[in-house]
């Protein structure tokens, strides 16, 4: 099985709602996940991270830390995903390679259709957010 490592940005706001956006082409057409994209050769996972936002959403970020790393085996290939924590620096999040994009809350987070590994991460996430936000 193909083995594919990538990084996604949680991306957060001072509300501590997630940045979500949905995918636009390709088997998973439709499906909400973080933005991201893979690790190219002499990158760090950070490096990468900063450069694939810049390239999907014209935006500036700061990677604040890992939050999780899920291993998830797909139909077509294996997935190792680096989630970090972060928030815009400079920039308007403007969609270049997705189709939708939502602010959601902690709430909000069943609200959209999560790609199976994403899952994993907004189950993490919604206790350490609902924790913050008692």
């Amino acid at each position: 099985m193909k083995n594919i490592e990538v990084v996604a940005a949680i991306i957060h706001d001072n509300d501590n709602r997630i940045f979500a956006t949905q995918r636009g082409s390709g088997d998973w057409k439709d499906w909400w996940e973080f933005p991201g994209g893979k690790i190219e050769l002499g990158e760090t996972p950070e490096e990468a991270l900063k450069r694939e936002i810049l390239e999907e959403l014209d935006t500036k970020i700061a990677v604040e830390r890992l939050v999780d790393t899920v291993n998830w085996d797909y139909p077509k290939f294996h997935l190792t995903m680096h989630c970090y924590w972060c928030e815009v620096v400079n920039g308007e999040l403007c969609l270049l390679e997705h189709e939708a994009a939502r602010w959601l809350s902690v709430e909000q987070l069943d609200s959209v259709k999560w790609l199976p590994a994403d899952e994993v991460v907004i189950d993490k996430l919604k206790v350490q957010l609902f924790t913050i936000s008692e």
